[in-house]
């Protein structure tokens, strides 16, 4: 009896024999969502725009020996999307257990200075294309009888952080969108669940992290004292996939070492 517990234990820290999919797998998180996933056993699918980087990644992880597959997808065309998704779809016999939503973008700029182009582009890049894929991808989710969807947000979706009021509305609306989802999908055994990263160290963040100003001032307010590195966000990533977190759905945690909690003025 002891070995059979320890073996359903076992199990529940497991994603050998699922499907996953994760956008924007060639750099950052979500290169390194891509593998958490791949260590932990599951067979991944993943897109990027730039072919040359998709491959050099994908020709790293032949060598390791995971089980990932790649192709090039712009999530910013609605084409493109419904290509991604057939390409799983067939890939995977029509099933899928995973979708990490990763794929975000920003342009830090006064609100009087965006345009009408600005703002298309970043509501559709950060909030339409992970809307649509996921509506794309339900089908798929629903067949697997137990899937798990996985949001990319931004502590600059639930507090003001002066880093572009287009881009936190955005991520701020992923937050809601993965509330209702987890609500209205549960009835198709699909969880939904959003992280919310702080700073962490990302080819997206390297340019504002170069500011030692800013870059100080995001350390002073963080109570660990440090910036955050992609793989503590992608282990929380995995985590909300995994057979272990089955009663977890709606839910957003930030992961920023404590920033958006921390009222300290400084002095």
């Amino acid at each position: 009896m002891a070995e059979g517990n320890t073996s359903s234990r076992s199990s529940k820290w497991s994603l050998k024999g699922t499907t996953a999919l994760v956008t924007g797998g060639s750099k950052g998180i979500g290169y390194d969502i891509v593998e958490q996933l791949a260590e932990l056993g599951a067979t991944v699918h993943t897109c990027a725009r730039n072919e040359a980087e998709l491959n050099e990644c994908l020709n790293q992880w032949v060598t390791k020996g995971y089980k990932i597959t790649g192709s090039v997808c712009d999530v910013a065309s609605r084409a493109q999307r419904e290509d991604l998704i057939a390409r799983v779809s067939s890939e995977f016999n029509g099933k899928l257990n995973i979708l990490v939503n990763n794929v975000g973008t920003n342009m830090q700029k006064q609100t009087l200075d965006f345009t009408e182009q600005d703002f298309s582009f970043l509501v559709n890049t950060n909030l339409e294309s992970a809307f649509h894929i996921s509506q794309l991808a339900h089908p798929l989710l629903k067949a697997s009888n137990n899937a798990s969807i996985v949001f990319m947000s931004s502590i600059g979706g639930v507090a003001s952080l002066n880093i572009g009021t287009i881009y936190s509305a955005a991520k701020g609306a992923i937050i809601q969108l993965t509330k209702n989802l987890a609500c209205e999908w549960a009835k198709d055994n699909i969880r939904t669940n959003c992280v919310a990263p702080g700073p962490i160290r990302t080819p997206l963040a390297a340019e504002h992290l170069k500011d030692e100003k800013l870059l100080d001032a995001f350390i002073e307010r963080t109570p660990l004292g440090r910036i955050g590195e992609p793989e503590e966000v992608s282990s929380l990533v995995a985590f909300l996939c995994l057979p272990a977190a089955s009663f977890i759905t709606g839910q957003t945690i930030c992961i920023d070492g404590g920033l958006t909690v921390n009222c300290l003025l400084l002095q």
